[in-house]
């Protein structure tokens, strides 16, 4: 009953704002357009949109539709994609969502040798699902998450790629930065700069403010790596991030580490892939240089 022009006619009037422009952007007639809706109607039983004058409004039914246009269609057109790439010979498209900020430096590792060994792969990082992979991954945006916070769901398996500590960041001369570890209470007075994430999803949040019903004196967000640990080496802020990243910026910018709690924070990247696409060559080859290379990239200058 329902077909892809069902779809595809209701999202280009959204866009385009009237049926005679949606029916141009289509090739189509606008009687041909029309006729199809009519169709679908006659069918389906349901009203899906209201004439008003030249406007068209959706009835219920058709605002349906297009939320599920609006869903539906990248999809099929990833598949157009995919098939097409295979029928010229290319292998596929690979898309890395990033929910690992500061991961950027170590993907470029693994993206590096990966390319070389598959030149028939286009390969995008989209660092939007930074912070929301798991939608992501599940809508086919992406095929590969980058996460320290894995999630057990069904349909999806997370393979582990290499540990890291979570520590401390202040400036050479800060109070703090002869301390063996640091507990929650000595953050009361700081100004604590992080990535814009929710705090519900920040480390030190939740292993060693939350617990301990402390919080620092102000939360900032940057965006930027090297802007946050600017702002630490000027005193103007303490920051929690990898110890291996930290690690390189501490060559050239006054800051060191300090443990997160007498026991520190212990994290793990993961990479997430949907079951059924584990074991495509492309996607498999991938995870396998990632989990290959593993902590040796994180030595990559920056």
């Amino acid at each position: 009953m329902i077909e892809r022009v069902h779809l595809n006619i209701l999202r280009q009037i959204e866009r385009d704002g009237s049926l005679t422009a949606a029916a141009r952007s289509l090739h189509l007639t606008q009687s041909a357009l029309s006729h199809a809706i009519k169709k679908l109607e006659n069918q389906s039983g349901a009203q899906i949109w209201v004439r008003e004058g030249r406007r068209i409004q959706l009835a219920p039914a058709g605002q349906h539709l297009l939320n599920a246009a609006e869903r539906l269609l990248p999809q099929f057109e990833r598949i157009d994609s995919a098939l097409a790439d295979y029928a010229s010979g290319e292998q596929g498209a690979l898309r890395i969502g990033m929910e690992c900020h500061p991961c950027y430096q170590w993907l470029l590792k693994v993206v590096e040798p990966y390319l070389h060994a598959w030149p028939g792969v286009d390969l995008d990082v989209i660092q939007q699902f930074r912070f929301g992979g798991m939608a992501a991954l599940f809508n086919h945006d992406i095929d590969i998450l980058v996460t320290p916070d894995p999630l057990e769901k069904t349909g999806v398996v997370f393979e582990p790629v290499f540990d890291y500590e979570q520590v401390l960041v202040v400036a050479t001369g800060h109070v703090l930065a002869t301390r063996k570890y640091i507990e929650a209470a000595d953050l009361a007075n700081e100004v604590l700069l992080s990535y814009p994430v929710d705090p519900a999803r920040l480390d030190i949040f939740t292993e060693l403010l939350g617990p301990a019903r402390a919080a620092p004196r102000k939360h900032k967000t940057i965006e930027s790596t090297d802007i946050m640990l600017q702002m630490v080496a000027a005193g103007r802020g303490i920051a929690a991030l990898p110890r291996w990243l930290v690690e390189e910026y501490a060559r050239h910018l006054r800051v060191t580490t300090v443990r997160l709690g007498q026991r520190g924070i212990p994290k793990q990247i993961h990479l997430g892939v949907r079951k059924p696409d584990r074991q495509q060559r492309h996607v498999a080859a991938f995870v396998a240089l990632a989990v290959g290379i593993g902590n040796d990239a994180l030595t990559v200058p920056v």
